[in-house]
Order: C-alpha cells, then sequence, then structure tokens
C-alpha cells in the first residue's frame, strides 16, 4: 500500500458507499447542465488560454497559445541560400511513422504505386498509436449501423464536425476491421468466434473492439510487420523542419535533420503525406500527457507555413483519466475501458459526481470541478485526483475480470504496489489528443496541391471532442484514403514531373511577416522534441548545435 494517510482515510469513505453505489443508476446529463460545465470547468474555455494567429495563411484563426508561438516562429531554413540537390527521390514520401504513416505507405503500394519513402524522427512504430489502449470503433454488429455511428461521432464532436468526414470514416469502419482481421490481428472474441464489443464514452451502442487493453499495440504490430514485408524503404530518426514547394506552389518533398548525424537531408517527391502526430508533449496549460515525445505539433507547423489551412486549433481533448497517483507515471492513460467495464468516479467523500460514460470533455471537466471545489483527493506532491472505484469491477464481473480485460492497467499499478483488484486508483484529467488540425477532404487532400495528410495532424474529423476509439479508426480510414489519392496523382502527373525547381519560396513572405511583426529572430520551429532537461541546463537542443 503506497498511499498516504489522507488518501487511505478517503478510501475508508469511499468502501463506506461502494455498496449504495454498486446498483446505482446515474443519470446522463441534459444538453443544457453539460454546456454549463464545459464552460464553467473544461480548460478550452479558460479566458487567455488561445489567441488569433496573426501572420500566415491562417491568419485570424484562434489557436492555444503554445501551437500559436510555434506557428509564429521562423524556419531553421534561410529561404536565401540555394539547397542542396536532394539525398533521395520518389514518387510518394510520408513524413510520420505511426498508424497513419504505416497505412498511407502501404495503400500507396496496394493502390499500384511503386517507389514510397516512409520517413520517421524516431523509430517505425513510436506513436500515440502503439499507446491506445482502449479500442477501434465500427458498426458491424446487428443492433447497430454506420448512420447511428454517425449520429454519435457529430454529437460527441459538439456538431462542429465536417459531416463528409464523419461519413467516410464511418462507412468505412467495417472494412477496416476486415482488413485488420485479414493480416491477423487479433481481436477480442467470444468461444463462438464472434466479436466482444463494448461501450465507450458518448456511445449508444457497443462498437468498441478490443484487444485486451493493448489494441493500438495490436494495430501498429500489423502494420510495423506489413511494411517490413512490403519492404518500404523506411529513414529513421529523420527529423522533418520543413516542406518545399515549386514555382506554382505545389508541395515537392521535404528537408529533414538526422537526429544521429545533425546534417541535412533532402527529399524531392511528387505527392507527400503528413502524418506527423499530434500536440501533447506541449503540455497545454501545464497538463501533464499521455503522448508519446514526439508529438509536438511539427507537421501543423510545416502545414501552416507553406499555406495548408488549419482548423480547430483552438481546442484540445483532456483525456479524463490519466494516472495522478503514483507521480512517476503521471499523466499516463488509465484507458476508458476501465470505466467501460464498470469502475466509478468517486470524490474524497466518496460520492459520485458523474455518469462515467458520458463524452469526454464533460467527464474531464467533472473530475476538474471537483477539485476545484474541495472534493479532491491530495497527492504528497500537492496535485488533486479523484478515485476511480475499481474493485467495482471484479464485484460486478467476477474474480479474474481485470487481469482479463485490462492486463496493462493492472501491471502498471502493481509494479508500484497498488493492486487495483483491490483498491481504487486515483486520476486526473491529462492532455491527450489534438482535436483540430490541417483541412482535409475526405482523400486526405490538404489546401495545397500534391500535400496530403492523415491522422492525428488532420482536423475536422472529430469536432471539438473525439469519442473514444475514434482516433484508431480516424488513423487507418484516412491513411488508407491518403495513400490511394496519392497514388492516384502520381499517375495522373506527366512523366517528367520532378524536373520542377525545389524552393523554399514560402518562407519568403512568411519570414517577412514575422519580421514586421517584431518577433525575434531566434524564435524557430517545429520543436521536434519536448526539452525536460533542467532550466539551468538548457540551451540549443544537441542537434542544433552544429
Amino acid at each position: 500500500m503506497l498511499y498516504t494517510q489522507e488518501m487511505i482515510e478517503s478510501i475508508k469513505a469511499l468502501e463506506r458507499t461502494r455498496e449504495k453505489r454498486i446498483g446505482e443508476v446515474f443519470p446522463p446529463l441534459p444538453p443544457s447542465e453539460k454546456e454549463s460545465l464545459l464552460k464553467s470547468f473544461h480548460p478550452d474555455y479558460k479566458p487567455g488560454m488561445a489567441r488569433p494567429l496573426r501572420v500566415g495563411v491562417n491568419k485570424g484563426e484562434m489557436a492555444v497559445n503554445e501551437i500559436a508561438d510555434l506557428l509564429e516562429s521562423y524556419s531553421f531554413l534561410n529561404p536565401e541560400e540555394r539547397l542542396k540537390e536532394p539525398d533521395f527521390r520518389c514518387d510518394c514520401l510520408v513524413i510520420g511513422g505511426g498508424g497513419a504513416g504505416a497505412m498511407a505507405a502501404l495503400s500507396f503500394l496496394e493502390s499500384g504505386g511503386k517507389d514510397v519513402i516512409l520517413v520517421t524522427k524516431l523509430r517505425l512504430g513510436d506513436s500515440n498509436t502503439i499507446m491506445a489502449q482502449g479500442g477501434i470503433q465500427a458498426a458491424d454488429k446487428e443492433n447497430d449501423s454506420p448512420a447511428i455511428h454517425y449520429l454519435d461521432v457529430m454529437g460527441g464532436g459538439g456538431f462542429k464536425n465536417i459531416p463528409e468526414l464523419v461519413k467516410t470514416l464511418v462507412l468505412s469502419g467495417p472494412k477496416i476491421i476486415s482488413w485488420l482481421e485479414e493480416r491477423g490481428m487479433m481481436f477480442d472474441k467470444k468461444e463462438d468466434g464472434t466479436m466482444v464489443t463494448i461501450h465507450g464514452g458518448g456511445t449508444s451502442r457497443k462498437r468498441m473492439h478490443t484487444a485486451k487493453d493493448y489494441t493500438g499495440m495490436e494495430i501498429m504490430r500489423i502494420l510495423k510487420d506489413e511494411v517490413w514485408n512490403k519492404e518500404i524503404k523506411v529513414l529513421e530518426f529523420l527529423a522533418a523542419i520543413e516542406l518545399l514547394s515549386d514555382e506554382d506552389g505545389r508541395c515537392t518533398g521535404a528537408v529533414f535533420i538526422n537526429l544521429e548525424t545533425k546534417e541535412e537531408v533532402v527529399i524531392q517527391s511528387k505527392v507527400t503525406i503528413l502524418a506527423t502526430g499530434g500536440a501533447g508533449r506541449l503540455h497545454i496549460q501545464n497538463f501533464p500527457t499521455s503522448n508519446h515525445y514526439g508529438a509536438t505539433a511539427d507537421g501543423l507547423v510545416l502545414a501552416n507555413r507553406i499555406g495548408a489551412k488549419i482548423i480547430f486549433i483552438d481546442t484540445i481533448q483532456y483525456h479524463p483519466t490519466g494516472v495522478a497517483f503514483p507521480e512517476q507515471i503521471s499523466g499516463q492513460l488509465i484507458t476508458e475501458k476501465v470505466r467501460g467495464v464498470g469502475a466509478q468516479l468517486v470524490n474524497r467523500n466518496g460520492e459520485r459526481f458523474i455518469y462515467e460514460l458520458e463524452t469526454r470533455d464533460c467527464v474531464a471537466s467533472a473530475i476538474i470541478r471537483e477539485c476545484l471545489e474541495g472534493r479532491g483527493v491530495r497527492t504528497p506532491s500537492g496535485n488533486l485526483g479523484v478515485w476511480l472505484d475499481t474493485p467495482l469491477i471484479e464485484m460486478k464481473g467476477g474474480p479474474g475480470t481485470i487481469e482479463r480485460e485490462l492486463p496493462a492497467m493492472f501491471r502498471q499499478f502493481k509494479r508500484f504496489g497498488i493492486d487495483m483488484r483491490k483498491e481504487p486508483i486515483l486520476t486526473y484529467p491529462t492532455q491527450h489528443y489534438q482535436n483540430g488540425g490541417v483541412l482535409i477532404n475526405p482523400d486526405g487532400e490538404t489546401t495545397v496541391p500534391n500535400l496530403l495528410a492523415a491522422g492525428e495532424v488532420t482536423g475536422g474529423v472529430h469536432g471539438r471532442n473525439r469519442l473514444m476509439g475514434n482516433s484508431l479508426l480516424d488513423i487507418l480510414v484516412f491513411g488508407q484514403r491518403a495513400g490511394r489519392k496519392a497514388a492516384q496523382i502520381v499517375f495522373g502527373l506527366p512523366h517528367q514531373n520532378q524536373s520542377k525547381t525545389l524552393t523554399l519560396n514560402h518562407l519568403v513572405k512568411f519570414h517577412k511577416e514575422l519580421k514586421e511583426l517584431g518577433i525575434p529572430p531566434d524564435r524557430k520551429s517545429p520543436l521536434i522534441l519536448p526539452d525536460y532537461r533542467r532550466e539551468d541546463r538548457r540551451g540549443k537542443l544537441p542537434w542544433f548545435e552544429c
């Protein structure tokens, strides 16, 4: 038992109300109360957290301050200097080694394309995909349909989603599940072979397909195996620092920095797919994060500078249940599946305060409210959280349910001496997902010719709040469609397309605007990796010291 005496006293209060709570039906919030809760406690509504962008094609678009700072920064490259000759040439360049990037590269080949290079700043698979736990949504049961799935997605996103993107997402769901299963995905199944499906927050049907609580890892295993089997060229530890354009404003490749040798690498391509993921490692409003180390909004920076339209970057998803204690793993995810299989949220007095499967924005807001109004549980370092009453899972599902359904969660806490079968666990919201991003159409095309995008770097699919299980579906649906469209673009180009000059022309006007605004010339982006060094030891990051 790691818990402090204060925590133990709170657990006793929780245990006293457990018998009453176990059969309690907690009603969902009516729309008016939801809106009031969000406006009062969700971090997106905190005054001063966002501002309009002041430069570039997205001037006037609202952005959270941390992203706005990166978007209003200079490139590491000087557009007046001559570019080196390309180190590689290819038909299709995919930037990003997570689920969306891998799927896009595979789809390009499956659509008849032949010459694709996948570049990633860390290793193939280092991404939020591999960290996703709870499941992937798809409406493939008799009591469900893509139309019902569509309504859930739109409602979850506050009806701000782009309808055509949502339609594409939900109609493609069942085919994606089949695509994964045909390649060996180990979905959870009943004895008769039918797939197990569960609820997630905001879903009206049980359509979450799972592989225990390792769903993202299992999907990434399939994708990595396929990438290696197809012998796709993969270049690792190359971080994209700028996109290239030609005289007509079309995207023609990218410039990278080799994180090991510090050398610049230029790749010329006929079509480029951005799949760089999200922005969790910016720690918006100082929240902890569940994201991997590479999630630093690099794709947003590059897309914005080349002139691609961006939307909804003033909204961030804070997953309701990040780890609040033990503090060594603060911010790591406690999958929504924990609530889906029966755990209840309880404050320090042993009281429930929200229907656990409300949409994520509402549940996160309710937890923040409990803590701000004095009903949170304090950790040794002074942070706050509320309880997830996990022993209820075993009481409802029988002994062994947690180890069978949530093996990753069980091990995550057991290694710190907490047995979630017998003790509740402490939780607080953690920065989890970038709701907005690069605007795309259903084929993944951006507003810049020959630049496509897929996955968390994009915006519009999920509106202002994503539902559980739709991100894994998103990366596969739109990764696949972007790869297919890229092949079509390549087939339609003149044979000698790569004779166009490579330029950084798009930077000339952008840098001029920054200078007129008085932005200091040493403010540069993308960030590439977060800097967790001590304050007194910070300086130029190692790969820019040359």
